[in-house]
């Protein structure tokens, strides 16, 4: 592998008005993050990943009701699926009726939509609804769980583990504060469509108004979610996002002491995040970054591109001191299938490599006739 030629890299640079290297003095450094008094916490750009303040991440804690994402997560995919449908009519269970703590107010034997049980466990944070929704899924609570877990593995979260669907506390039940960033990026990018319940602000069922807890949601009209939770174990949790711009910050604080604390220490941090740092999209899925000669194709050449957007988040003021390279083989020989990755796009703020993201061929390059690859073997004694 090489670095790329810099004629094109040139043009890569230009396109996303990015430079070599740095045309400005050096920049101040920025100031450590809020001390925040919880036990855990985690703040990261949504698009780019990238951590902007962090304790403890991977440590396992009592989620309390944050957990109720994990139930809107397997629920909204199993909509998708069409295994359940918002219309269905689901019958309260006692057990469901009897749940402790937070409420929608459902009734024993009374049938109940999805969709209204759905937005009681979203905004009125309902461990009744919860309960209905895992049962009316998987049968039982219990089934349910370990459907929950099943998904936990899937989606990577190497930290958490489900006794129940609402997050009453259980023996075992456990989350870490990366695992619930990750589950929180999934639910925004998965289900788009979904994801605007967590921004209402209330909901009335049985002529009974109750107000989401998110409080933020009232504090910064940029937030749009997402979740509170408390028990006495796990104290004052929140997860919350924030989007400004083309820039989402999403904020996970467990464990801290008071409802106000959560609160404040959320905002403190999301106002840190957006304050001292910036996020840019350098180049989108399917853009053409660079076409580069092929030879023994049935074209002369490949249009090479990221399959995905490529978004960097930095400190402000120092986005003229990005540096971007490409490394690609010395030659490319058809068959070029769209699917394997040929070199990678590399960007770096001075020592530091923010992102390294391989790149395809966007659209396939058959190998050419006897006469062309045969020509070209020619050309190849040459380079």
């Amino acid at each position: 592998m090489q670095h790329f030629k810099p004629a094109a890299l040139f043009v890569f640079l230009f396109a996303a008005n990015v430079s070599l290297q740095a045309t400005h003095a050096a920049p101040m450094p920025i100031p450590a993050a809020p001390s925040i008094n919880a036990s855990a916490y985690l703040v990261i750009e949504h698009h780019s990943g990238r951590v902007i303040a962090q304790k403890d991440p991977d440590m396992q804690v009592e989620p309390a009701s944050i957990t109720k994402l994990m139930t809107a997560y397997v629920a909204f995919d199993k909509l998708r699926e069409g295994q359940i449908a918002l219309t269905d009519e689901i019958t309260v269970s006692e057990k469901a009726w009897r749940a402790e703590g937070s409420e929608m107010f459902i009734e024993v034997g009374k049938k109940v939509r999805l969709e209204e049980l759905l937005k009681g466990m979203i905004i009125q944070s309902g461990n009744d609804a919860s309960i209905a929704i895992a049962e009316h899924i998987a049968g039982s609570e219990e089934t349910f769980a370990a459907l929950m877990n099943q998904y936990a593995s899937d989606l990577g979260l190497r930290n958490s583990h489900f006794a129940n669907s609402n997050g009453l506390p259980a023996p075992g039940h456990k989350m870490s504060a990366r695992d619930i960033v990750t589950l929180t990026q999934r639910l925004i990018q998965d289900f788009p469509e979904h994801y605007p319940l967590y921004s209402q602000k209330s909901y009335t069922y049985n002529d009974i108004k109750q107000y989401n807890r998110n409080n933020l949601l009232w504090r910064d009209s940029s937030v749009d979610g997402v979740k509170t939770g408390f028990t006495e174990a796990a104290r004052y949790c929140l997860v919350s996002s924030s989007k400004r711009g083309e820039m989402r910050v999403i904020s996970v604080v467990l464990g801290t002491p008071s409802e106000e604390a959560r609160i404040a220490s959320s905002q403190s941090l999301i106002n840190y995040a957006f304050n001292f740092y910036e996020t840019h999209r350098l180049y989108g899925a399917g853009d053409v970054i660079t076409s580069e000669p092929v030879y023994k194709g049935a074209r002369d050449t490949a249009d090479l591109g990221l399959i995905e957007d490529l978004f960097v988040t930095i400190p402000r003021g120092q986005y003229d001191t990005l540096a971007a390279s490409m490394n690609l083989p010395t030659t490319l020989i058809a068959p070029l299938p769209s699917d394997e990755a040929i070199g990678s796009v590399v960007v770096r703020l001075g020592e530091e490599t923010l992102v390294e993201r391989s790149l395809y061929s966007l659209t396939p390059v058959d190998s050419g006739n006897f006469i062309r690859r045969a020509v070209d073997e020619v050309r190849l004694w040459f380079e």
